[in-house]
């Protein structure tokens, strides 16, 4: 996600100081952000790579979740990492876009060419995969779950383009009403959650894809400028409330989505969400002086260039060692918690780094956008753009790439937003 929280070159960690500079004039980057990032998207990876229990029968893979077992949805409180990612890219686009020297419409149009670019790579191969596969013999089903929820993984990436486009308006009331805005945002969480489950009206909760998520990554605006300044009192509070909320209201408790559950925190996200949510920026902002002083120049430097990669190609490496490992040898996983499990985690993990290695080594090229002539941004046009790449997004994240005409309509659809961020005729 190099694309989502891009920011000026960094300097050492010493040099930072505890409280960054107000936004407008920002100068130099945060390593926190960074790390934040980077810790972030390791954790999604770990996450994803460790809890699918997988069953093959000859015609159809069953999908489990190891983090349904009883009791080991407390985990989730801290592996539900997107709410310090919104956080962090909160905190970078506020930088970035007061250091902006052409407008709103240029930064905007650059955030997305960077977003979308690095998806065209993903389409190309995962449009005619499933189509080949299924002539070779594969069977139908594995590829189907394989290719939606490869799709599915976008849904981050749409909800991020909402909070990217919406930045130089949210930067506005920011300036205008600070802390109340989120407040504002927060409010809006509770009156959804309140309609939806008091008359049955599940969709409504897709509201809080909005009021929650644009909440957190306001929180991230506030950090950029340092006012930022009661964590601990954030994190007791965040979790103490996300406890009373599960405890009491209807809520399950935990952050992630499993099988069988009638609500989910994430799929829309609830008040639960954004109450965890505050309470993992609180502990994380309480241990920032802590978490400066570790040796990350290295690692942030290699995962930097690379950190979108990973989040759009680990699922694809996933679904390849499922395919040799449990669909081709009929090795099905063991049941989490066992001595199976434990005793053969790092050869799955193995195998999973061996196959992810060359997909970084052939994609992260895609990384960087073109550089190219590019004319003047215009609002209209930008604006436009992100409305077609959102589209294409949405539409990968609901259908996947399994096969038929939504997905390539999908790419279409990026393609067509990309194109009206390209370059111009000069006359």
């Amino acid at each position: 996600m190099t694309a989502l929280l891009d920011h000026p070159a960094p300097l050492p960690a010493a040099a930072v100081p505890v409280r960054p500079a107000p936004v407008r004039r920002a100068a130099v980057r945060d390593p926190f952000i960074d790390i934040l990032r980077v810790f972030g998207m390791a954790l999604v990876v770990l996450q994803h790579w460790t809890i699918p229990v997988l069953t093959f029968d000859g015609a159809r893979l069953t999908t489990g979740n190891a983090l349904s077992t009883p009791g080991v949805w407390v985990v989730t409180w801290v592996s539900q990492v997107m709410p310090l990612v919104f956080f962090a890219g909160g905190a970078a686009n506020a930088i970035s876009f007061g250091r902006a020297a052409h407008g709103g419409p240029r930064w905007l149009a650059t955030r997305l060419r960077r977003l979308a670019w690095p998806i065209l790579p993903l389409a190309a191969v995962w449009i005619p995969l499933p189509q080949l596969l299924v002539t070779l013999g594969v069977p139908t089903q594995p590829l189907e779950v394989g290719s939606t929820l490869t799709g599915q993984l976008l849904w981050f990436l749409a909800v991020y383009l909402i909070a990217v486009t919406a930045t130089p308006y949210m930067m506005r009331l920011h300036e205008s009403y600070g802390l109340r805005v989120p407040v504002v945002l927060g409010a809006g969480a509770v009156l959804t959650d309140v309609v939806r489950f008091s008359t049955g009206l599940d969709a409504l909760g897709y509201l809080n894809i909005v009021f929650v998520w644009l909440a957190v990554h306001q929180l991230g605006f506030r950090y950029a400028e340092g006012r930022l300044t009661r964590p601990g009192l954030m994190a007791l509070g965040g979790f103490g409330a996300a406890a009373l909320l599960v405890a009491f209201g209807p809520y399950p408790g935990s952050m992630i989505g499993l099988p069988g559950a009638e609500v989910s925190n994430m799929a829309p996200p609830t008040l639960a969400m954004l109450a965890v949510s505050v309470g993992q920026i609180g502990l994380a902002t309480l241990l920032r002086p802590w978490i400066l002083r570790l040796r990350t120049e290295k690692l942030l430097a290699w995962a930097g260039p690379r950190i979108m990669t990973v989040y759009l190609w680990h699922m694809p490496a996933l679904f390849a060692v499922t395919g040799v490992v449990v669909v081709g040898l009929g090795v099905d996983t063991p049941a989490p918690g066992g001595l199976g499990w434990f005793a053969g985690w790092p050869i799955w993990f193995g195998a999973l780094c061996l196959v992810m290695w060359p997909l970084l080594k052939v994609f992260s090229r895609f990384e960087e956008p073109p550089a190219l002539p590019y004319g003047e941004a215009t609002w209209r046009g930008t604006l436009t753009s992100a409305a077609l790449v959102g589209g294409g997004l949405l539409a990968l994240t609901v259908a996947g790439f399994a096969p038929g005409n939504t997905p390539f309509l999908a790419v279409l659809a990026i393609l067509g937003g990309l194109l009206l961020t390209g370059p111009k005729a000069r006359v």
